[in-house]
This record gives C-alpha cells, structure tokens and sequence, in this order.
C-alpha cells in the first residue's frame, strides 16, 4: 500500500471520528458535566499526556531551538484559538450556522497555503472545493437555515475565527512535519497549547461533579479525549507529512456526511434523495482535490 493511500485512509478515519463526535460530544456538553473550556483543557492534557508517551516509548526526536517558535505558532492555532472559539461560538450562534461557516476552511486553508507555503492553486482544486462545499451545504442545510440575527453574529465570528485558525494550523504544521517524526511534532503542539488553555478553562475544570458521571458520560468523555484528540491530530499529523494542507482540508466536507449516517444507523435521521445527492457532491469534491496526488505523484 502506496504512503498516499494510507494519508488518505488517516483522513477518512479522522472525518469518520469526527462525525461521531457530534453525537458523542454533546451527551457531555448537553447536560453540563463539563463546561466547553475545562473541556478543551481535559483535551489538552491528554493530548500531551499521551503524545509525550508514545515519544519516549518510540521516537525520542529532538527538536531545534530555531523551530521552537513555530511550535509555539501551531500551538496557539492549533489548539488554544482553534479550539476556544468554536466552543465559545457555539454559545452565542447555532449549531447549523456554525457547520455551515466550517464548510469554508477548505478554502482557506488553500488561500493560506498559497501565502505561505507557494501551494498552486489549481482549477481542478478549486472546482473540487466548490463542488464539496456545494454538497456539505446541502445535506447541513437540512437541518435548518441559515440567519444572520444580531445577537448571533460574534458567535458566528467567533467560529469563523475558529475555521481560520484552523487553516493557519494545517499549513504551518506541514513545514514542521517535513522535518520530524509526527508524533514529536504534536506533542509539543499539545504541551504548549496546554499552559495556553489553562488559565481560561482552570474554574470550569475546579467546579466539576465527577460523581454525578454515568457508564455513557465516562465513556463519551473518553472518546473525546482519546480518539477525538489524540487519534484525529496524529493522523492529521500523519498525513500532512505526504499530501498538501488543501488536501487535507477536504475531508472537512465528509464530516456532516458520516454525522448523517451514523444517525441513520441509530434511527434518528432518515435517507432521501437529497442526502444521497449531497454524498455524492461531497465524494467528487473530495477525488478531484485529491487526485493529482493520488494519480500524478511519481510524475
């Protein structure tokens, strides 16, 4: 198996995680067991607990003090920004404003790889972007409709800032990872995006009622931290280290998509047309932005 196909497969699982984790995630945040940012330290401490591990146990790489800046960079987008305005945007807007916003990471991320990393924006990427986001839209705006009410608008920049941030992340990231093994690189990310998070999530941390925790709450809980974080960075990580931010990014649109048929399977949502068509949409989105690696690398 070719390192492109498993870059690609990395993805998959990342948007399949992620997916679930709009089930998984709420059954936390729903009921306030943890308030969003004592969350997102929780999130950070694992990271790195378990980045700092599997490094002693297997890498046990250096990093230069040169590029002890950039860590700090992918830290501050990666985890403290990235992670603090979509949870604190949620708060102020709605969960289908929100999706919709995130549909433009993608292109983002190809406009910042372009800035900074001289990554060429083709047509074919552009219309893959264009033709994903179309289908993400689609089956999102099932859910409801977008509005643009006053009152809502900072959560919706909040989130915007959230997709932005994000962006910024993956292109960075991409030049540490020309240089060290995955695991390394995230484990700092991890450790410094920690100390940023503390001081806003510590009193949601302090204020928590472990004993009201049920089998379901202990186990969502551990999906987030576990897989949701730790598995969904590594192979992000991982696969940044063969194929291009934009690439990456892509899979974005796949979310929603396995969001809806996790639902289906748990009989909360049903199959039309539409959503078959928005799959569609989201799938040639994702081949033509991947396929000049996929079909193209050795040329």
């Amino acid at each position: 198996m070719s390192k492109v196909v498993k870059a690609h497969i990395a993805l998959f699982l990342v948007a399949l995680i992620y997916g679930a984790n709009y089930s998984i995630a709420k059954l936390v945040l729903d009921d306030n067991y943890i308030q969003p940012f004592g969350f997102i330290v929780f999130r950070a401490l694992s990271g790195m607990g378990l980045f700092w591990f599997f490094h002693l146990a297997f890498v046990r790489e250096k990093v230069k003090k040169e590029d002890i800046p950039l860590l700090l960079l992918c830290a501050l987008f990666g985890v403290a920004v990235n992670q603090m305005s979509f949870f604190m945007g949620l708060k102020f807007t709605t969960p289908i404003n929100a999706s919709l916003i995130m549909t433009t990471t993608p292109i983002l991320v190809l406009i910042i790889s372009a800035i900074l990393i001289k990554e060429k924006i083709t047509f074919q990427k552009m219309v893959g972007i264009a033709i994903g986001a179309i289908g993400a839209i689609i089956l999102i705006s099932k859910g409801g409709s977008f509005s643009l009410q006053q009152d809502q608008l900072l959560g919706d920049a909040l989130v915007f800032t959230n997709a932005m941030s994000y962006g910024i992340y993956l292109v960075l990231v991409k030049k540490l990872m020309a240089r060290y093994h995955p695991i390394t690189v995230v484990k700092w990310v991890f450790t410094f995006g920690l100390f940023m998070v503390l001081p806003f999530g510590w009193n949601d941390v302090k204020v928590i009622e472990w004993s009201t925790f049920t089998s379901t709450i202990w186990f969502a809980f551990a999906y987030v931290l576990i897989a949701v974080t730790f598995l969904t960075y590594l192979f992000n990580a991982f696969a940044l280290k063969i194929v291009n931010p934009s690439v990456t990014s892509i899979y974005i649109y796949l979310q929603p998509l396995f969001a809806s048929i996790i639902a289906l399977t748990m009989g909360k949502d049903d199959l039309g047309g539409t959503k078959i068509l928005a799959g569609v949409l989201i799938f040639v989105g994702v081949f033509l932005v991947s396929k000049p690696l996929l079909f193209f690398q050795n040329k």
